[in-house]
């Protein structure tokens, strides 16, 4: 039988470790603020869908091969290092453009891939996900409660990316951006750099 207490305790676990600020929830809000609320639930969907494959990845016991695979996870913690390295390439180019020359609007799609990207590229997530469970569940827990459990933090997942979208698109937020731009991408921009290096030495630092 499922346990209630046992899902909420789970959802809450895995909450707290979304809402903390990092490269998906600060590239998240820097396109609210700056594209606005619809482009941003898009980003947000993708973002939400990478944690969903990394969540059954955990789910199915795959994690902990993960994690005991030191050629795979090496290999896709450099990947996803050079990905943000990339991430902040763009957001430094557009701390360095004036108003006027801002790019434009990409077309709504690829910002679904954007985030879908970023998230896939993080292994790390295999590792907020299995602390997560493991708060809610039991040794004796069976499939339906582990299945239960990775339902409700995947719904955990998709509340807080829609948060972040519909709080920093709100238009004091999205003025406030515009007044600051280049330092808020300069931050963002040294913020991908940071956790790109951070992946890629922990690749190498077993």
């Amino acid at each position: 039988m499922i346990d209630p207490t046992s899902l909420a305790v789970s959802a809450m676990a895995f909450f707290i470790v979304a809402v903390s600020p990092g490269p998906a929830n600060i590239s998240n809000a820097a396109v609210a603020m700056s594209f606005g609320r619809k482009t941003s639930l898009i980003y947000g969907a993708g973002l939400s869908c990478g944690l969903v494959f990394w969540g059954l990845v955990a789910a199915s016991g795959m994690g902990a091969v993960l994690q005991g695979s030191v050629y795979v996870l090496m290999a896709l913690k450099v990947l996803g290092g050079l990905y943000l390295f990339w991430l902040a390439l763009q957001s430094g180019r557009s701390a360095a453009q004036s108003e006027a020359d801002e790019m434009a609007l990409p077309d709504k799609g690829r910002w679904f891939w954007r985030g879908l990207v970023l998230n896939l590229s993080n292994p790390k997530s295999v590792i907020a996900w299995m602390a997560a469970l493991s708060m809610g569940l039991g040794p004796d827990d069976g499939v339906v409660s582990v299945a239960a459990a990775t339902l409700v933090c995947m719904a955990a997942g998709f509340a807080n990316n829609a948060l972040y979208s519909i709080i920093f698109s709100v238009s004091g937020m999205m003025a406030g951006y515009r007044r600051f731009r280049r330092w808020i991408d300069g931050f963002v921009a040294g913020l991908f750099a940071v956790a790109g290096l951070g992946l890629i030495k922990s690749a190498f630092s077993r």
